[in-house]
């Protein structure tokens, strides 16, 4: 017997939660699943802090007021709203908390196939043997299954690489040499966490020098300094604050904006820690092989020179890269009547793709909505206007 829905939340991150949360406190019939913050409790190093500062890390509830900030002060942990490292175990248990008390019904179960029915809809197979129709579909996966490997890589053996998704618990790389490579906040803390693991680990990044984001909005000279959760200036402003007006640059623009701003950066909080871990910067990887028992990396520096390095694990913390292709329970006739572009959905101003009833959220809306929706801090703009978006059409019924 298929179960129907009006409205299948496909993820279970900040996304799919605050969106969830607003639906339930609506009235609007849905059903949600995925596992509560899996990436974060299973594709993040334990030990990591995140990146964004105490006041841009919040999951939005319809009133606003289950911040960050309310749960620790329930669970006497310390927050400051700015300049103040928030550790990964912190966010992940507010992230539950949230779940527990605004969307207590999530579904722990897996999407395995997503297709367009002509009676209900949508038809959506779990892992566990249930189908359910629904009218509209929010896809609210976040980043698990857009993780970039660079191409020199793809061709080793599975037991000798892998992206720093892949990883939580670091203490199987202890007393094992291990070679990490990329230049942002990913790469940074993966290094550092795994140094702490007792791993010989070094860093291999293309560029020249290594950017933190050092605190200083305290300082007196930047009191008057236009400030976001994304950084401070007017760009970041905008950013945060006008995703449905980023949708009307131009769209090559966007797809450069989404692509430069707010490059790798490490947070502040791992910056003393890196300086006890060798860098090589200013190399890149022209290409790997396996021999020997041993990954041979040949990197070109910076002069034009070239050199081999030997290690045991190469580890890619290049980053994540939205693609639809990389969807696999979306159904191949599905994916081809989506409008695309580099491989991301165009959206309309209320998320929904091409297909009517069909809606892409988080690093799979950035190229239309923006670099806020590469960060937790976008949950609050998208939940508020998908459910505007699900009142009025349900109004209309």
């Amino acid at each position: 017997m298929i179960q129907s829905a009006q409205v299948a939340v496909v993820g279970a991150g900040p996304y799919g939660l605050s969106i969830a949360a607003h639906l339930r406190a609506r009235g609007i019939e849905f059903r949600i699943f995925g596992s509560p913050m899996h990436s974060w409790r299973r594709r993040m190093p334990a030990g990591m802090f995140l990146k964004s500062d105490g006041f841009a890390s919040n999951l939005h509830d319809p009133d606003g007021r289950f911040t960050l900030k309310r749960f620790c002060a329930e669970n006497g942990l310390p927050y400051e709203a700015l300049d103040f490292p928030v550790p990964l175990d912190t966010f992940t248990n507010y992230g539950l908390a949230f779940q527990q008390r605004f969307v207590p019904e999530v579904e722990d179960k897996e999407v395995i196939a997503l297709d367009r029915s002509p009676d209900h809809g949508f038809l959506l197979q779990l892992d566990d043997g249930e189908t359910v129709a629904a009218r509209r579909v929010v896809v609210a996966v976040g980043i698990a299954y857009f993780s970039h490997i660079t191409a020199g890589l793809a061709h080793l053996p599975p037991d000798t690489f892998s992206h720093s998704s892949d990883h939580h618990d670091l203490s199987r790389f202890k007393g094992h040499d291990v070679s990490v490579i990329g230049g942002g906040a990913s790469a940074l803390d993966l290094v550092a966490a795994l140094h702490d693991a007792g791993a010989e680990v070094r860093l291999i990044a293309r560029r020249s020098a290594l950017r933190f984001n050092i605190p200083g909005y305290r300082a007196w000279w930047k009191q008057w300094y236009p400030r976001s959760g994304l950084g401070g200036g007017w760009r970041n402003q905008f950013y945060e604050h006008a995703p449905n007006l980023f949708r009307h640059l131009p769209q090559e623009f966007r797809a450069f904006i989404v692509r430069a701003a707010l490059g790798p950066a490490g947070g502040f909080s791992v910056k003393d820690r890196m300086e006890r871990v060798p860098v090589l910067l200013g190399h890149t990887l022209r290409y790997a092989e396996f021999r020997d028992g041993r990954v041979q990396l040949q990197l070109l520096c910076g002069d034009g020179e070239e050199s081999s390095l030997p290690t045991d694990h190469v580890i890619a913390a290049t980053g994540y890269r939205a693609d639809l292709r990389r969807l696999s329970f979306v159904s191949k006739e599905l994916r081809l009547k989506l409008r695309l572009v580099d491989f991301t959905p165009l959206l309309s101003a209320e998320f929904q793709s091409s297909v009517p009833g069909l809606y892409f959220v988080g690093l799979a809306a950035a190229n239309t909505f923006g670099p806020a929706m590469r960060f937790v801090l976008g949950a609050r703009y998208t939940a508020r206007r998908l459910n505007r978006h699900f009142e009025k059409l349900d109004s209309r019924r």
